[in-house]
């Protein structure tokens, strides 16, 4: 019984002997190690800031350089007590491999995301069109965009999405072109309906001055001649803008008597206020 004992307590002693050095080392290595990355990951942070990079992508890099930064130190640690990093290594790698497969949607958007942030094709404010949809930018995040509609709906787009299509910024310019459409008779004097819908939009508090506002026969149909009227307004006037000139229009025919082809058949009628 005391020769087990013997026994334990000698192998006990020799693995303090043959590791406790380097586990007390690898302590002190890892307690010493950890605050002078601290210390360089602030230094990281101030420098990375300076660069006038998004505050998402550059907390990003500074989180990832803090992450690359402390593995490397503890594969350090790993080594000194004797763990085969080559293995480990190895074992960390396959591990990536597969959740990188399992995550690659994700990881498209992630790396469009930091497109986005990095060469800033819109920013939060901007009015936009992407995927055919329209509304301002009110968060640029890592995996997606979040737009809100005119309508006040909020659309979570995808930034893989955003990169592979067109992407329109309207606030760019600081104008967006309406593309409205007005229909006039055949009977109707062309010149007098065009002086009538040009006086609306020149009184129209919200159609700009400059750009030059467009007007003219777009196409013929089988009861209308098709009016293309393009004023420009600013974005956030868009849909307000829209719905005013549809009415100031409709309202400027009503009073100068213009009249309207209706699609049941060739009969001329007038329209109502």
């Amino acid at each position: 019984m005391n020769e087990n004992i013997n026994k334990y307590v000698d192998k006990i002693m020799d693995g303090i002997i043959n590791y406790g050095p380097k586990i007390l080392g690898a302590i002190i290595i890892l307690i010493i190690g950890l605050r002078i990355l601290k210390f360089i990951n602030k230094i990281v942070s101030k420098n990375i800031a300076k660069t006038g990079l998004a505050p998402e992508i550059s907390g990003f890099i500074a989180t990832l350089v803090d992450i690359l930064l402390k593995a490397f130190l503890f594969l350090s640690v790993a080594g000194i007590v004797g763990v085969d990093t080559a293995s480990l290594i190895a074992v960390l790698a396959a591990a990536s491999f597969a959740v990188g497969l399992a995550l690659q949607g994700s990881l498209s958007n992630f790396a469009a995301g930091i497109l986005i942030l990095i060469f800033k094709p819109y920013k939060v404010g901007d009015y936009v069109e992407m995927q055919e949809k329209f509304g301002q930018v009110m968060q640029i995040q890592i995996f997606n965009t979040i737009l809100e509609t005119p309508g006040n709906k909020t659309l979570i787009v995808p930034n893989a999405m955003v990169i592979e299509g067109i992407i329109s910024n309207i606030s760019q310019k600081g104008n967006i072109r309406l593309e409205l459409e007005v229909t006039m008779p055949y009977s109707e004097d062309w010149t007098k309906v065009k002086a009538i819908i040009q006086e609306v939009l020149e009184k129209h508090d919200r159609v700009m001055k400059e750009p030059e506002i467009e007007l003219g026969i777009l196409s013929y149909d089988s009861h209308n001649i098709i009016i293309a009227v393009r004023p420009y307004v600013l974005p956030e006037d868009y849909w307000d803008a829209k719905f005013e000139i549809y009415a100031e229009i409709k309202r400027a025919f009503h009073e100068n008597n213009v009249q309207v082809a209706y699609s049941e058949g060739v009969e001329i009628g007038n329209i109502g206020k």
